[in-house]
């Protein structure tokens, strides 16, 4: 059977993003795992020194990166303190995404991504949920690579909603490795820079949208 990422790669030069996206999720389960590469060209074993960024929406540009060794030990540095619990880990994982995020937008010219699909001056720095969850997935992966990550394992994308019951959006998702339970981490609903949301998936899973863009990543 052929992924249906597969699907939307290899068909993204004669139909339009969103209607390939949408004929992909048809295929699928609602708020069904999703494939988290999508592209030969995105690394799958991201290292500090090798990585890639997905921009411009549904991975149409895959940009190429490695950070220089001070770069990396900022990240690092936000788990200097060894989190007392999960709850506190996840507080550090939304500042260091929210780092990753101001460090590659200004390697990558993706500082300018806007909110949600809010589109800036430059195409190409833009993110929609694809670019987003893909790049989160990416960090956390090198967060947990990187031995930073004590309570928390890193799983699938998750895609929720059809056309019928809303616009499907996706989600990176980590997973409490006490309790089991699994929490999406959304870097979409804000601009570059800010901390992703990380709220239990099954609350997600039900359309959750944020009020308002957090002053600080504060404990869900």
């Amino acid at each position: 059977m052929i992924p249906v990422a597969a699907i939307l790669v290899e068909n993204r030069s004669s139909l339009p993003r969103w209607l390939l996206f949408g004929i992909a999720l048809l295929l699928m389960d609602q708020a069904a795992p999703a494939d988290t590469f999508v592209r030969d060209d995105i690394v799958t074993d991201p290292t500090p020194a090798r990585f890639s960024v997905c921009h411009a929406g549904t991975c149409t540009l895959v940009t190429q990166v490695s950070l220089a060794e001070d770069q990396w030990q900022r990240i690092a540095a936000v788990f200097s303190s060894p989190p007392a619990g999960p709850a506190e880990e996840r507080e550090r994982i939304a500042r260091a995404v929210a780092l990753f995020e101001t460090i590659v937008g200004e390697l990558t010219g993706t500082s300018d991504d806007r909110a949600g699909n809010e589109k800036g001056a430059d195409w190409s720095a833009q993110m929609d949920c694809i670019d987003e969850s893909t790049n989160t997935t990416t960090y956390l992966r090198m967060l947990r690579h990187g031995g930073l990550l004590k309570w928390h394992s890193v799983e699938a994308r998750v895609t929720r909603g059809w056309f019928l019951f809303g616009w499907p959006h996706t989600t990176a998702v980590v997973r409490d490795v006490v309790s089991g339970e699994k929490w999406a981490v959304d870097s979409w609903f804000f601009e570059n820079g800010k901390p992703p949301v990380i709220v239990p998936l099954e609350l997600w899973k039900t359309g959750w949208r944020p009020a308002k863009p957090p002053t600080s990543a504060a404990s869900p």
